[in-house]
């Protein structure tokens, strides 16, 4: 049997969902936890990795379990011992042949930038504006991101040369909400660094440092050194990963 996992978490005290060796990783906080409660190891499998300080609120993981429990337990059980800026939102059943990496079709992230400067508490959850973004500058740019692209130039240079650059992007709003701007992209996956190197190079045309024209020359490129945006990580949420 496979557990599928819905969770959100508040990633600013960590150093990304991976299990790492000289940092603290979601991932192993999880694990530690799952392995607890079966008294032997246990080792989850995600939806992708998201970086040091960005945040969920729909990442999913599946792992199998030793001792069978109702999901409802499970997801008491873990919401026990996690700490509070952890929390499992959802566990279901699903056939063997379901993997939350390779089953997903489609992800949402969102991404928030604000006006609201001089708000302590929003520091740690949304990009500070200090000046005015052009709305309507960062929507004409951001056509040329939506289709299927070569998004090598929106992309970590610690990419495995190996991984294809080829994604495809079916929708990108942009909305001004109060005091907030609203980023949400959606595709059927991202690069490193992707989505956030994105919404750097759409605020850059929205505080006219760029045309909306130069998008489509950066995503030609396909050259990871012509684009040197990449919003901070704390304002990205992974909000949705879908299924068939």
């Amino acid at each position: 049997m496979i557990l599928k996992v819905t969770v959100a978490y508040d990633g600013y005290n960590y150093s990304g969902w991976q299990r790492q060796e000289n940092a603290l990783g979601i991932q192993e906080v999880i694990e530690n936890c799952l392995s607890k409660i079966h008294k032997t190891k246990i080792e989850i499998v995600s939806s992708g990795r998201t970086d040091a300080k960005v945040h969920a609120k729909g990442q999913v993981f599946h792992f199998e379990p030793v001792i069978q429990m109702p999901c409802r337990n499970v997801q008491n059980a873990l919401n026990t011992l996690l700490p509070d800026d952890i929390r499992i939102l959802k566990v279901e059943e699903e056939k063997d042949s379901f993997h939350a990496r390779f089953s997903a079709i489609s992800k949402r992230y969102d991404y928030i930038c604000t006006y609201d400067i001089d708000n302590p508490f929003i520091y740690r959850y949304a990009q500070k504006l200090y000046t005015k973004v052009n709305i309507d500058k960062m929507i004409e740019a951001s056509q040329y991101l939506i289709g299927e692209h070569d998004f090598k130039s929106f992309s970590s240079s610690k990419i495995d040369p190996r991984k294809p650059t080829v994604k495809r992007i079916f929708r990108i709003d942009i909305k001004e909400e109060g005091k907030n701007i609203h980023f949400i992209f959606e595709g059927n996956g991202f690069l490193r660094y992707q989505v956030r190197m994105m919404t750097g190079t759409l605020l850059a045309a929205g505080k006219n440092q760029i045309e909306p024209m130069d998008v489509k020359r950066m995503l030609e490129a396909k050259n990871k050194e012509v684009c040197r945006y990449n919003a901070h990580p704390y304002g990205l949420y992974l909000m949705e990963v879908k299924y068939e």
